[in-house]
């Protein structure tokens, strides 16, 4: 059982370029685990988006305070898409991962995996001196997630699955124009803030050194996830990122 990721960094890209190449990717992923190959691959995107509002299956259209004429005059993109969750914004100075891998490789369920998703971000926020915390009613990784006057999120996630097959993934928003955020309910919230690793410091934060240390807290904790689990896995590649 292979669970070979490769990783990709596709910079700058706009939403719908990469969504298209998310969805080759995944139906490629899908017919190599239906076929029963062995030497299968699955990848870890990492990217920017142009500004842009995307709309999850389940979403509110509500939730969106401007018109879409009002986002194309912006020059703003606009997606309704099939993932979960409600609606947020993409951007430059965002760090958008999208991890396309196979849950049955791993052992884990979808409640598991979201899970590692937000440890990954907390992780990655450690070096900061930024606490990032879980909501058990609010997927994503929060600011002072106990106290609802001070709640923010810095990180949204929303994902896909099709037979335990993941695609979409996590969006933490790193020096990114917050002020975007005003034009919609994010993730359909009205009593909550958001926020950025620059916001929380007061200082300006790379972006290539974030990049880099959530790619390895990626590879640190689903190996943890594998070694705590090594009875469920033949003899298949454990490397996460290669």
């Amino acid at each position: 059982m292979s669970r070979k990721v490769l990783f990709e960094d596709l910079g700058r890209i706009r939403y719908k370029k990469a969504w298209d190449y998310q969805e080759k990717l995944f139906a490629a992923v899908i017919r190599d685990k239906m076929e029963q190959k062995e030497d299968k691959n699955q990848y870890l995107l990492f990217c920017e988006h142009e500004p842009v509002y995307t709309l999850g299956k389940r979403g509110n259209r509500q939730n969106l305070l401007i018109t879409r004429q009002m986002c194309e005059s912006r020059q703003i993109d606009l997606h309704e898409i099939d993932r979960g969750g409600d609606i947020t914004y993409h951007g430059p100075g965002q760090l958008v991962a999208y991890p396309i891998i196979d849950l049955e490789a791993f052992g884990f369920g979808i409640k598991r995996y979201i899970s590692l998703l937000e440890d990954v971000v907390i992780e990655t926020l450690k070096p900061y001196g930024i606490r990032g915390e879980k909501d058990e009613k609010a997927m994503g990784v929060w600011i002072d997630a106990a106290d609802p006057a001070r709640a923010r999120k810095i990180c949204a996630i929303g994902v896909r699955a099709s037979h335990f097959v993941t695609m979409h993934g996590l969006a933490l928003n790193i020096h990114n124009d917050l002020s975007y955020f005003n034009f919609i309910h994010p993730c359909g919230f009205t009593d909550r803030g958001v926020t950025s690793m620059q916001q929380e410091t007061g200082r300006k934060i790379d972006f290539g050194e974030v990049s880099l240390g959530m790619k390895k807290a990626f590879g640190k904790l689903f190996a943890m996830e594998l070694s705590a689990h090594g009875s469920l896995f033949g003899t298949g590649e454990k490397s996460f990122c290669t």
